[in-house]
């Protein structure tokens, strides 16, 4: 079985190594896709073997939307080549339960549908001041997480489905009867706020977009993106902290009903918030 993962990054150095650190040792490097939103030189320094392209940053007018379509078809040509397209953003990271999986491969060989989704949670770095190593991994130095439905994405797919707003787009005549699949012991960490440095550092480049003049630019959470890190923080350390098996086992059953948005011909999880947080047990990230 060939699997890949594909992501676009821009400064996001430090995420970016999480994300070449996780997935080299799980694919090897020569199966990492990296779109670099602009030149720059640390993208192959951060992520040795890896193939990297360049594009120009000389429009964020309609990003989004123009990003999505963008690696929509470069999703679509690495199909031609992998039996399986893993797509996430530079601080996103799929974790597998080893009580459950051994393997990518193995839980990949167990399922029927032809994309899948994952039980996502944000990671927080509520103690730690002094800023990380690159080559520290992120699960070694937090375990503090919240889940979301909002991260609970699809991730992988081995069809050439495009991906778009967190979920899968399809043909309308396909919406009502897509499974929607997120297998026990599969999860994506989101590591937006596990990291005090790198969230300052990135909190700037999102204001720059968000606040950039044009159309179709990112909304008010990039506009106010270091307000929104502030509240997000002491939001998740206010909420009580439950077991794993509990917490786990109410944000995935919580979202086994998907939105099938019609309007958009869009198949995602619900953007559910919860009202507790967790800690990830040890075996998590390995």
């Amino acid at each position: 079985m060939k699997i890949c993962a594909l992501t676009m990054a821009y400064k996001d150095h430090w995420a970016l190594s999480q994300w070449f650190r996780h997935y080299s040792q799980h694919l090897g490097a020569e199966n990492l896709y990296i779109v670099s939103h602009g030149a720059d030189p640390r993208i192959q320094e951060i992520c040795p073997g890896a193939s990297v392209l360049t594009i120009p940053r000389d429009r964020l007018q309609g990003f989004d939307h123009w990003r999505g379509r963008m690696l929509n078809g470069f999703q679509q040509g690495l199909l031609e080549i992998y039996d399986w397209v893993i797509r996430s953003d530079a601080d996103e990271l799929i974790c597998l339960d080893p009580n459950r999986w051994n393997s990518l491969p193995e839980m990949l060989q167990a399922q029927e549908a032809p994309a899948l989704f994952a039980l996502g949670c944000n990671l927080f770095d509520f103690a730690s001041t002094a800023p990380s190593s690159p080559q520290e991994s992120v699960f070694a130095r937090t375990r503090a997480a919240v889940f979301t439905g909002h991260y609970s994405k699809a991730w992988i797919t081995r069809r050439p489905f495009g991906f778009r707003r967190h979920g899968i787009q399809l043909r309308p005549a396909r919406l009502a009867d897509f499974p929607f699949i997120m297998p026990r012991g599969v999860y994506l960490a989101h590591l937006k706020f596990a990291d005090a440095a790198a969230l300052t550092a990135m909190t700037e480049v999102r204001q720059e977009v968000g606040n950039a003049k044009g159309p179709g630019l990112p909304g008010k959470a990039w506009q106010q993106a270091d307000q929104e890190a502030v509240d997000k923080i002491a939001e998740a350390g206010a909420l009580p902290c439950l077991p794993w098996p509990e917490a786990e086992e109410k944000a995935w059953s919580q979202l086994q009903l998907p939105v099938r948005d019609e309007d958009k011909s869009i198949l995602r999880a619900k953007s559910l918030r919860f009202a507790f947080r967790t800690r990830l047990p040890d075996w998590f990230g390995r």
